[in-house]
């Protein structure tokens, strides 16, 4: 009897053992689970769906404008980029506070919201502020500008990424070999920031470059101004550096991403800069395939082009860059 006893035990006790083995393969298989759910809770994508529905597209536009206003927003420009879509850019206190706290801050002093008519669809959408107070290198928390635009035009959902890390887009680049945040278009330097300013509203009233002035901001507390291009070629002009044309490769999904629009050129005291094509394109159309249709590679000249198109704009010396 006792062998048999003794095998009752055995088995008793390796049933024990292998409950409490499955018992914490389970507890890590739920931590793994949650660990993961909490970090694509953390992804970031680059705009945010405030509202759609069916409508008038002027009609439309004016209510976001009221909108913003009424929440606190100073609209700084306003145009249509291409037919059936308004940009609005705006700022508030917040975002000029957090713009003169970092070099280059410039850039994160403006939120661009895009009314756009898709079918019998009205969009409104805008930049995520979140995603690019991290992507822009703000020493500041843009979460109450986006809570301001979110009370404003709505928060329907984030799109036009799977999502990045805040981590990655701190240090955000494309893929290896491509730009950063810091590796700026140089496109001209003055004696005097007031010169260099002159130059390019000189440059943007004559159209050099296929360049259409949106807006201009003077950063309060800098030496900074920041300037909204719209780059319009025409049937002699270099395809590659128009950005319709370029929004008509990128930006094909349901939901449009045209908060992506005016170009940015920051005037850093006597120098005149602009966010490089490959980074600034790639950080808000994240998921752009690299070669295939609607991909980077369609617009392999692009990134010279436009360099070449800001720098006539802002009276530069025209020069040679890599591409693609």
């Amino acid at each position: 009897m006792a062998p048999f006893f003794s095998g009752n035990r055995w088995v008793l006790t390796n049933m024990r053992t292998m409950k409490t083995t499955l018992s914490k393969v389970l507890a890590v298989t739920a931590l793994l689970m949650f660990m993961g759910a909490a970090h694509a809770a953390d992804k970031l994508k680059p705009y945010v769906l405030g509202s759609q529905g069916p409508g008038d597209l002027t009609t439309k536009v004016n209510q976001v404008k009221s909108a913003l206003t009424s929440n606190g927003f100073r609209i700084v420009g306003s145009f249509s980029p291409f037919k059936d879509a308004e940009v609005i850019v705006v700022t508030n206190n917040t975002l000029l506070a957090d713009a003169a706290k970092s070099e280059r801050g410039g850039y994160a002093a403006v939120m661009r919201v895009a009314v756009t008519k898709v079918g019998d669809q009205i969009q409104v959408a805008y930049q995520n502020p979140v995603y690019f107070q991290y992507a822009l290198h703000v020493k500041g928390d843009l979460k109450p500008v986006a809570a301001a635009l979110g009370k404003a035009l709505g928060d329907q959902e984030t799109f036009g990424a799977k999502g990045e890390t805040p981590d990655d887009l701190e240090d955000y680049h494309y893929t290896f070999g491509m730009e950063y945040f810091e590796d700026v278009y140089r496109l001209a330097s003055y004696s005097s920031h007031a010169k260099a300013v002159a130059a390019v509203e000189k440059g943007m009233a004559a159209h050099a470059g296929g360049a259409y002035k949106v807006f201009k901001l003077d950063i309060p507390g800098t030496n900074d101004t920041l300037f909204g291009v719209m780059l319009k070629q025409g049937p002699k002009g270099d395809k590659y550096a128009d950005l319709g044309f370029q929004m008509g490769v990128v930006n094909f999904n349901k939901l449009k991403g045209n908060a992506y629009l005016p170009y940015p050129v920051l005037v850093r005291g006597g120098k005149v800069e602009s966010l490089h094509m490959r980074f600034w394109m790639a950080v808000n159309f994240p998921d752009l395939k690299m070669i295939g249709s609607n991909s980077f590679m369609t617009l392999m000249p692009s990134p010279d082009a436009m360099k070449n198109a800001l720098t006539k704009m802002a009276g530069g010396t025209v020069e040679n860059n890599a591409t693609f």
